[in-house]
């Protein structure tokens, strides 16, 4: 059971701490393009080494909360970055339906129009899929239990590409398609926070390549 850290406190308008947004690493389906929603997969050795990395991105901040999507490829990330989350299944992948584990090309091949998921939806198959508004409304519960903390620190979510770019959306008070302009690749590190008062991408799809620093807002 998931219990509210902080249940009598109201969501602040602006908290000063900083909430830490990391993909999960390369998994085998991520890296040929196969929608991995539900599916529990681990990830691949370059997955873990990416994980690995991201630990060095994210050691500067001082959460007060961290959560992680409970698949396997979240909670493997959290670990070789040396976080200790909380599992919140809230946080799990968009369920992607009928096109689970298909790509993009193979699925609008099917249908002879350029699909996407964020534009077009997804259709019943062996789990129900979601709407984009679904998962939406799963971000807004994990925001609701995360800006209070922000108050005391950072915070910090382990999940996934697809629902973090619409948790991002959310949190920036945007249409939940947005999120389909917002690229996020296995491994990265992004930060969302606040400046002048208004919620803004602080850092965004931070990789290997180039080390993190904080943001002021």
């Amino acid at each position: 059971m998931i219990t509210d850290p902080l249940p009598d406190r109201p969501a602040p308008d602006n908290p000063s701490g900083k909430l830490v947004l990391l993909r999960h690493g390369e998994t085998e389906w991520s890296k040929s393009g196969q929608h991995t929603g539900r599916t529990d997969i681990p990830l691949t050795a370059r997955g873990e080494e990416l994980a690995r990395h991201a630990g060095s991105l994210v050691g500067c901040y001082d959460f007060s909360l961290v959560l992680s999507s409970p698949l396997e490829r979240a909670r493997r990330t959290a670990e070789l970055a040396g976080l200790s989350p909380q599992i919140d299944p809230l946080l799990v992948e968009w369920d992607y339906g009928g096109y689970e584990g298909r790509t993009t090309k193979d699925i609008r091949a099917e249908l002879g129009y350029n699909w996407t998921a964020f534009t077009h939806g997804v259709i019943r198959g062996q789990t129900p899929g979601e709407t984009v508004e679904e998962v939406a409304a799963r971000a807004s519960r994990v925001l609701t239990r995360v800006l209070p903390a922000m108050v005391d620190g950072d915070v910090a979510l382990v999940a996934h590409g697809h629902y973090l770019r619409i948790l991002a959306s959310v949190f920036l008070r945007l249409a939940p398609r947005f999120g389909a302009a917002l690229t996020l690749d296995a491994g990265s590190v992004s930060v969302l926070g606040f400046y002048r008062e208004e919620p803004a991408i602080l850092v965004w799809n931070q990789g290997p390549e180039l080390p993190i620093v904080p943001s002021e807002s």
